[in-house]
């Protein structure tokens, strides 16, 4: 089993809404669509065009994991679409950190400095993993004005970097 991680464009479009949607959709019961997300649909001019990315990791050739970065200010992105695939989940795999590793690495190589996230009450294990990951709640009024909010996210975390 060997894990590889790449940036992933338009090609990868409809693998990564039928992992994500699964996840969202039957794991989690978040009533969200691909009409909600439609950048799924254009990762190219959404994610990269504009000064972010999206990355996927694949275990034979599966995509089985994605995480993306919104470029909304010169200097602060917003982490999207951070997803691992139910069975490979947790520390034995470790592709979360590893995602959240390679974005962060990329923001420091691009000088973004500030970075945001919305995620929903219900994932209380993202939520774990981003506090671990020295994330800091914060209240949505305290949110950036260009932060790209999606309607379902309820909670909110920042960490800056340097």
């Amino acid at each position: 089993m060997k894990l590889e991680i790449q940036p992933i464009g338009n090609a990868y479009s409809e693998q990564a809404i039928d992992l994500i949607l699964t996840i969202q959709q039957k794991e989690f019961n978040i009533p969200i669509t691909i009409q909600d997300q439609p950048d799924l649909l254009q990762i190219e001019s959404f994610y990269q065009e504009a000064g972010g990315n999206f990355w996927g990791a694949f275990i034979d050739g599966e995509l089985v994991g994605s995480i993306a970065l919104v470029k909304f200010e010169e200097r602060a992105g917003a982490v999207r679409k951070m997803f691992v695939k139910k069975e490979f989940r947790g520390r034995e795999f470790n592709i979360a950190q590893i995602l959240l590793e390679i974005l962060i690495s990329f923001c420091r190589e691009n000088n973004i400095h500030d970075i945001y996230l919305g995620t929903i009450n219900v994932l209380k294990a993202a939520q774990r993993f981003y506090e671990r990951n020295e994330f800091s709640k914060i209240e949505k009024e305290t949110l950036p004005a260009k932060f790209p909010l999606m309607s379902a996210d309820d909670i909110f975390y920042h960490i800056k970097i340097n």
